[in-house]
């Protein structure tokens, strides 16, 4: 549903800056739509389908945002990470005005896709262990990967703190070291911890699908990001 707002307004929604801050920049003549630049602050801009460019970068309006990121080891998903730098630093900085956080966490050192959004209602769905939404992961193995391991977490590991056992909701060998898990719900290090309980021990760990929203598909190189389009939004269901 379109609407109309004015241009100062629009920037700060996208979080370039506070209302005061963009109505100086777009009065210096630093905004434009369709090539033309605007510098009335007031002027009323529809936003359905708004491209405007700010500081010769061109910009789409989004209401809310859908992004995909391929995370690299080493990032905490926070908003105030505390020993490693924060996804957010991956992202243009208009996001982190904006509000935009992980949609759930994974470790530190583990890689692959991430979501980031600033609809909470988006984030509450993907979040929730009640949608049993599910994620593919694929973890490196110190030791070879067993008929045994497979079956141990198909059907089932006993955690510490767990008041029953944890089954992958599907597992394949991938390698002689390597294994895919599927998992309907999100843990605390919840792979590391079923593999330890299985008899091995996670090395590399790597988030490869939610839903049906691949890694591969997206074709993402570690650290990039995109929007998601409402199409591949649909994709982040359970089966």
């Amino acid at each position: 549903m379109s609407k109309k707002l004015s241009l100062d307004k629009i920037l700060q929604s996208q979080g370039f800056g506070t209302r005061k801050w963009c109505a100086e920049v777009i009065a210096d003549g630093e905004v434009s739509i369709n090539g033309s630049v605007v510098d009335d602050s007031r002027v009323s801009i529809d936003t359905d389908g708004l491209q405007f460019t700010i500081f010769d970068e061109l910009w789409t309006y989004h209401e809310h945002v859908y992004i995909a990121l391929n995370k690299p080891a080493n990032y905490e998903c926070s908003r105030k990470a505390s020993h490693h730098p924060g996804v957010l630093k991956l992202l243009p900085e208009q996001f982190d005005r904006r509000d935009v956080q992980p949609v759930g966490r994974l470790d530190h050192d583990t890689r692959g896709l991430l979501l980031m959004s600033d609809d909470g209602p988006f984030i509450h769905r993907q979040s929730s262990p009640k949608y049993h939404v599910p994620k593919i992961y694929v973890a490196t193995t110190h030791a070879a990967v067993s008929d045994e391991l497979v079956a141990a977490l198909l059907h089932g590991v006993q955690l510490n703190d767990e008041p029953a056992p944890l089954a992958a909701v599907s597992c394949r060998r991938v390698g002689e070291y390597q294994i895919e898990i599927v998992l309907a719900e999100g843990k605390y290090h919840q792979v590391k911890r079923m593999l330890a309980a299985a008899g091995n021990h996670c090395v590399a760990l790597q988030r490869a699908q939610i839903g049906k929203l691949t890694l591969t598909e997206l074709g993402l190189a570690e650290g990039d990001w995109c929007y998601l389009s409402a199409a591949q939004r649909a994709l982040l269901v359970a089966d």
